[in-house]
């Protein structure tokens, strides 16, 4: 791995769409780029994770080719300005990743596990560089319309399972798993995935979450995306509690309070 989960570590979110669920259309031009990255690695973020696409539930799926329009002079940028940034891309595009892999960034976070575009794993193991895997029902356009499952965990513990197979077939083996909160589930799903996150352990590999200002944290507390920092500050520490490796997030310096509160009460009961 090009980076340690030794310790908690914090992914920050850059998003280039129009139309994100929370903060789309808040960074346009380079200076508000590059503004907001150094905020987040000042605030100790390990990881910036780009996205070129909204995945929030109904929404449409772009093209790779307008990903990459969007992707490739960011990358540039960050590298040329945070030479020691790690630079993750968010798609599930294969020709997206294998170019923005050319281009310097460092990782690829497929919020379908490839399941959109069956390139993917082939990519992948041509280019072996770490590779996130995130479960999701159906597509973001159709994953929230009454999702189904007889028990969602164990559903999702047996899709890995199947996932991991298939790519250490393929020798990839730099893995990271995403349960996908919010992405075809409910409600109580995604909390019965909160409290049972510690069985995702069983697979040795570093799990990520990502509840970050997600309807499950703004439905409970009747309020928008906006105002859902406090929640999700509490979502977070409910995952720390279960010992995850990476918080994905669009707050960093509030994220990173939680991990450093929690690992100082772990140390000391």
């Amino acid at each position: 791995m090009i980076f340690s989960t030794d310790d908690t570590i914090v992914m920050g979110i850059l998003n280039l769409t129009e139309d994100s669920f929370y903060d789309g259309g808040k960074y346009k031009n380079k200076s508000q780029i590059l503004e907001h990255c150094k905020k987040m690695l000042d605030e100790e973020a390990k990881i910036i994770d780009i996205g070129a696409q909204t995945s929030k539930p109904g929404s449409n799926i772009l093209s790779s080719k307008s990903e990459i329009k969007k992707l490739l002079p960011v990358i540039e940028l960050l590298k040329t300005e945070f030479p020691n940034i790690i630079i993750s891309i968010d798609t599930f595009w294969s020709e997206t990743a294998e170019k923005c892999i050319e281009y310097g960034a460092d990782i690829i976070n497929d919020i379908s596990a490839g399941n959109i575009d069956n390139k993917m794993f082939n990519t992948i193991s041509k280019l072996q560089i770490p590779y996130i895997i995130m479960h999701m029902k159906g597509i973001p356009k159709t994953m929230q319309k009454e999702p189904m499952y007889v028990n969602v965990v164990d559903e999702i513990i047996d899709f890995f399972r199947k996932k991991i197979e298939k790519l250490h077939q393929k020798d990839i083996y730099n893995i990271v798993i995403d349960p996908g909160f919010g992405f075809g589930k409910t409600l109580e799903q995604n909390y019965e995935i909160l409290n049972n996150l510690a069985k995702f352990k069983e697979f040795n590999l570093p799990v990520l979450v990502g509840t970050s200002r997600k309807s499950m944290i703004y439905k409970i507390l009747d309020t928008t995306p906006e105002n859902s920092l406090n929640g999700t500050s509490i979502t977070n520490t409910l995952a720390l509690q279960k010992d995850v490796n990476i918080l994905r997030v669009h707050d960093v310096k509030e994220a990173m309070e939680c991990i450093k509160i929690t690992k100082f009460a772990k140390n000391n009961m």
